[in-house]
C-alpha cells in the first residue's frame, strides 16, 4: 500500500501518523486474507513504512548532508507484520558520530525517533559515520550482513553512493563465506542440528528462512546476484530448482506472517498453542488418528527438509566459485567414483539414473574411506534428482538389500550417513514405513523431536556407546555393547521401535510386524529376526518397570525376567532403553532414571543366572557388601546387630547396600532414640539429595514430610517407607530440584 504523502497535512502529528499506519496495516491484512500472497504483503508493508518514514524525515528538516538507510531485513524491501524496522542514520565522515552531529541535528534526531515510536513504528536505529560503519562491519559479521542489504530511504544520495562503494570494497568474499558458514553451524547447533524440533523457529531453526537468506547473502557478497533468478542466470541452479526454492520460501513466509498475526506480535516459534489455530487458517481438518496440527507441521517439515537440501547444495556450489580448486587432480577410486580433495565425486553425473544401486554404494564409500569428508556438489545434485528411482523393484533387489545391511555393519560413519539418507529422502524411500513418520509429531511431555528425528537420535546414542571417547558417559552401556555380537540388530531395533507411530493401534506391535517384513526381505537369521521383533514390541517395558514398580519386590524381578527370558535380550533391551530415553529430549534423562534402569538390569541378570536361589543369594551377598562398607568406616564389629535385629528381609532387599551402610552408620547407636534423627547427603549417583528420617512412628508422618519438601520446591522422585519391629519409621527419600546443580545441593546440605 502506498501513501500519497502530498495529501498529508504538515507537520504530520503522531495521532494522524498512527491512524494512517493502523489503516494501512488493516488494509494489507485484509488483502492478505483475500489473496494469500505473502510477497504482496511483505512488499506492501515495507512500502507503507517507507512512505511514513520519508514524510517524517522530510518534515523534521534534517540536514541534507546525512542519509536515512533501511538495513537488515527491512533493507531487502520485505517486512513481516511483527518485525523490527532497522534503520541507519548515515553521517558524513567527520571523525566520530559524536563529532559529526551538531547539537541542533542531535535534538532533531531525538524528536524524530520519539515521533516514530509515538506513531507506532518499532524502529531499531543506529547513528554512524561512514568510517564507523566500516570499522563495525569488519569486527562483526552480523553488522556487515545487515549493511550489505542497505537501501536509501531519504537524505544525501551521494553519501549513500560513497557508503555503498566503501562496503563493497571492504567485503572479502572468502572471509564473508567462512564467517557465515560458521555462524550457520553455530545457529544449527543451538537447535541440536535438528530440523524437526516439535516447536521449531520458522526463522532460525535448520531449514528455516535464515538458511535461504544465508545463500543470498553469500551470493550477493561474492558478486553472483541477490535473487534466485540471478543464481539461475549464473548457472548455479536450474529454473526448476529456483521455482522449487521459491515455493518452499513462500510456504515459510506465509506461515510466519500468519503466526505474527495470530500472536499479535513478533513470534517466530511454532508453539503448540498456535499449531492447531494455524491449521484452521489453512482449512486443514483432523484425519484420525492424526490431528490437524500434526498435518500442518508435516507440511512445514517437508518444506524445511527441502530448504536444508537446497542450502547445502547451493552453499557448496558458491564455495567452489569463491574458493576455486581447479588445480585439484581427481584420484580414481573405482568405475563410479573419484576423490577430489576430501570430497567424493561421481565420474558420471548420470550414473545414479543408469544404475540406481550406486546410490547405496555412494553411502558405503563415505563409510569405508575416512579420508573422504563429504560429497561434491555434483554428487549431491545428482543424488537429489535421482532418489525417485528407489522404488519397489529397487527394494526387492538382493544386491541393494545386501548393500543396506553392509551400511549398518560398518564400524564408522553410520549416524552421519543415516542422517544424510534421511535428509535426501533415500531412507524414507528405501524403508517406506520410515517415510511415513517423517515430520510426524509426538504430543507428550517428553519428546521434543518428531518421530523420525527421535529415531535417528536413538541410533546415534547406540553408536555413541560404541565410541571409546564417550565410554566415560555410560560405562556400563559401553562395556555391554562392546561385547554384544552383531550390534547391527540393535540399530535395526532402533530404526523400527517407533516406526508405527501415527497409525491406529499399538505402535509397538505394528512396528514389530514392519520389522518382521524387513528382516525377511534382507535374509536375517531366525534368531536375530526374533530378537529385533521382540525388542520393537517390548521397547517400553524396561523403563515402565524401572520407574513404576518396586524393584525390591522379588516377584517384580521374576515377572520381568520371565518376559526377557535370556541374557542377550536383557542386554539388548537395556541398551535400547537407555538410548531411547536419551533420544527423547536433552532434559529428560537424569541420574535417578539411570540408576533405576541399572538396578533393574543387575537384579534381572542375577535372577537369570541364579534361578530359584536368587533371593537367598542376593540377600547374603548384600550383607557381605554392607559389612565391608562398614569396616571401611571403622564401625566396630557387631555394632550393626541391634539395629538389624529390628529390620526385616524386605528392608535389606529394597535398599541399596551403600544406603543401608549409611543408615547403619547413623543409627547403630541410636536405635531407640527419643528424638528424630534426620540426615541428608548428596545422592551417590550425583544428582539430588538423599534424606533419611528415623523417628517413632506417628500419625500423618509421611504426609507431613512430603509437605515439607513441596514447600521447598523439591520433587520427590523416590520414597521408601519402612516400619521397624520396635515401632520406628525409617523413611528414605531422593529429592530433586530441577534448578540446582550438584554444587548447589552440597551447599543446601551444609
Amino acid at each position: 500500500m502506498d501513501i500519497n504523502v502530498r495529501t498529508l497535512p504538515s507537520p504530520l502529528s503522531a495521532v494522524l501518523g498512527k491512524k494512517l499506519l493502523l489503516q494501512g496495516r488493516k488494509i494489507l491484512h485484509q488483502q492478505f486474507r483475500k489473496n494469500a500472497s505473502s510477497t504482496a504483503l511483505l512488499r506492501g508493508y515495507s512500502r507503507l513504512v517507507d512512505d511514513l518514514l520519508r514524510q517524517v524525515w522530510k518534515e523534521m528538516a534534517l540536514p541534507s548532508s546525512i542519509s536515512l538507510l533501511a538495513v537488515g531485513g527491512y533493507g531487502r524491501g520485505y517486512l513481516f507484520p511483527g518485525s523490527d524496522i532497522d534503520l541507519l542514520v548515515l553521517l558524513p565522515a567527520k571523525g566520530s558520530s559524536t563529532d559529526a552531529v551538531e547539537d541542533v541535528t542531535k535534538s532533531k534526531l531525538e524528536k524524530w525517533v520519539h515521533l516514530l515510536w509515538d506513531i507506532g513504528l518499532e524502529v531499531g536505529h543506529s547513528v554512524r559515520t561512514l568510517a564507523e560503519c566500516t570499522e563495525e562491519s569488519e569486527k562483526d559479521i552480523t553488522v556487515q550482513t545487515s549493511l550489505l542489504e542497505s537501501r536509501r530511504l531519504a537524505g544525501n544520495t551521494k553519501l549513500f553512493s560513497v557508503f555503498s562503494q566503501a562496503m563493497k570494497t571492504a567485503l572479502n568474499p572468502q572471509e564473508f563465506f567462512s564467517a557465515k558458514q560458521l555462524e550457520q553451524q553455530q545457529r544449527h547447533g543451538r537447535y541440536h542440528e535438528a530440523t524437526y524440533n516439535l516447536e521449531p523457529n520458522l526463522k532460525e531453526s535448520p531449514g528455516g528462512l535464515r538458511d535461504l537468506q544465508n545463500i543470498l547473502w553469500v551470493s550477493r557478497a561474492s558478486g553472483h546476484g541477490k535473487s534466485w533468478s540471478d543464481l539461475v542466470k549464473g548457472g548455479f541452479i536450474t529454473w526448476q530448482e529456483a521455482r522449487l526454492t521459491k515455493r518452499h520460501e513462500m510456504v515459510l513466509q506465509d506461515l510466519r506472517i500468519r503466526l505474527h498475526y495470530l500472536a499479535g506480535r513478533r513470534e517466530d516459534r511454532l508453539l503448540f498453542d498456535y499449531q492447531t489455530l494455524l491449521a484452521k487458517e489453512y482449512k486443514i481438518s483432523d484425519k484420525p488418528p492424526r490431528r490437524a496440527g500434526e498435518l500442518l507441521m508435516q507440511r512445514y517439515y517437508r518444506a524445511a527438509k527441502s530448504v536444508t537440501q537446497i542450502n547445502t547444495i547451493l552453499l557448496l556450489t558458491l564455495r567452489a566459485e569463491i574458493f576455486p580448486d581447479a588445480d585439484l587432480i581427481p584420484v580414481i577410486i573405482n568405475n563410479h567414483f573419484q576423490k577430489r580433495g576430501e570430497l567424493l565425486e561421481v565420474r558420471d553425473e548420470n550414473i545414479f539414473r543408469k544404475d540406481p544401486s550406486v546410490i547405496l554404494q555412494s553411502v558405503l564409500m563415505l563409510q569405508k574411506h575416512p579420508e573422504l569428508k563429504a560429497r561434491s556438489v555434483t554428487t549431491l545434485r545428482a543424488l537429489w534428482h535421482s532418489t525417485y528411482l528407489i522404488n519397489s523393484d529397487f527394494r526387492r533387489n538382493l544386491r541393494n538389500c545386501t548393500l543396506f545391511m553392509e551400511i549398518l555393519c560398518q564400524p564408522r560413519g553410520l549416524t552421519r550417513e543415516l542422517r544424510f539418507m534421511s535428509r535426501y529422502g533415500i531412507l524414507g524411500r528405501y524403508i517406506p514405513v520410515f517415510g511415513r513418520i517423517i515430520g510426524q509429531m509426538q504430543h507428550d511431555l517428553f519428546h521434543v523431536y518428531t518421530v523420525d528425528e527421535h529415531t535417528l537420535m536413538v541410533v546415534r546414542n547406540l553408536r555413541r556407546f560404541m565410541a571409546s571417547e564417550f565410554a566415560h558417559e555410560y560405562p556400563l552401556c559401553s562395556q555391554l555393547i562392546s561385547e554384544f555380537d552383531r550390534p547391527e540388530m540393535l540399530y535395526l531395533a532402533g530404526l523400527f521401535h517407533d516406526i508405527a507411530k501415527g497409525r491406529s493401534g499399538d505402535h509397538s506391535l505394528l512396528g514389530g510386524k514392519d520389522a518382521k517384513r524387513f528382516c525377511a526381505q534382507h535374509g536375517i537369521s531366525v534368531e536375530d529376526t526374533e530378537l529385533v521383533i521382540w525388542l520393537v514390541e517390548n521397547h517400553l517395558i524396561m523403563s515402565a518397570t524401572a520407574q513404576k514398580q518396586d524393584l525390591s519386590d522379588t516377584e517384580v524381578i521374576a515377572g520381568f525376567a520371565k518376559r526377557v527370558r535370556n541374557e542377550r535380550r536383557l542386554i539388548a533391551l537395556y541398551l535400547l532403553t537407555v538410548a531411547d530415553i536419551r533420544g527423547t529430549s536433552p532434559k529428560v534423562w537424569n541420574t535417578w532414571k539411570g540408576k533405576l534402569l541399572e538396578d533393574l538390569f543387575w537384579a534381572t541378570r542375577r535372577y537369570l543366572c541364579g534361578g530359584p536361589n536368587y533371593v537367598v543369594g542376593t540377600l547374603e551377598n548384600r550383607k557381605i557388601r554392607i559389612l565391608k562398607l562398614l569396616q571401611l568406616d571403622a564401625i566396630p564389629a557387631g555394632a550393626h546387630e541391634q539395629l538389624w535385629s529390628e529390620l526385616d528381609t524386605t528392608y535389606l532387599l529394597r535398599h541399596d547396600p551403600q544406603e543401608i551402610a549409611w543408615h547403619t552408620r547413623q543409627l547403630y547407636s541410636r536405635v531407640n532414640s527419643p528424638v528424630p534423627v534426620v540426615k541428608a547427603r548428596t545422592a551417590p549417583a550425583g544428582e539430588g539429595v538423599q534424606v533419611m528420617i528415623y523417628a517413632a512412628d506417628q500419625k500423618d508422618l509421611f504426609a507431613r514430610i512430603c509437605g515439607f519438601f513441596e514447600r521447598l520446591n523439591y520433587n520427590i522422585v523416590e520414597a521408601k517407607i519402612h516400619t521397624t519391629h520396635n515401632g520406628y519409621a525409617l523413611d528414605s527419600f531422593l529429592v530433586l530440584n530441577p534448578f540446582k546443580t550438584v554444587e548447589q545441593y552440597r551447599n543446601v546440605i551444609h
